[in-house]
């Protein structure tokens, strides 16, 4: 079952580790933002594979937007 990894605040894209069709691991980075002059990495939860990624460098998302889709 496909999972939606959610931005949980309004930030700017630092920084896309991973690309899609990619398998990660539980607590591999999948992004990197800046809020507030703070770096915070979004983790993978469970260990599978991207489906999409939504986000590029640059991109200013709000807290609820998908940042990436992956299946466990």
């Amino acid at each position: 079952m496909p999972e939606d990894v959610v931005a949980e605040i309004v930030a700017t894209v630092l920084e896309v580790s991973v690309a899609e069709g990619q398998e990660v691991a539980a607590g591999d980075t999948l992004v990197l933002l800046e809020s507030m002059k703070m770096e915070i990495p979004v983790l993978a939860e469970d260990p599978g594979t991207l489906d999409r990624v939504e986000v590029t460098v640059g991109d200013v998302i709000q807290a609820g937007d998908v940042i990436a889709t992956y299946r466990a």
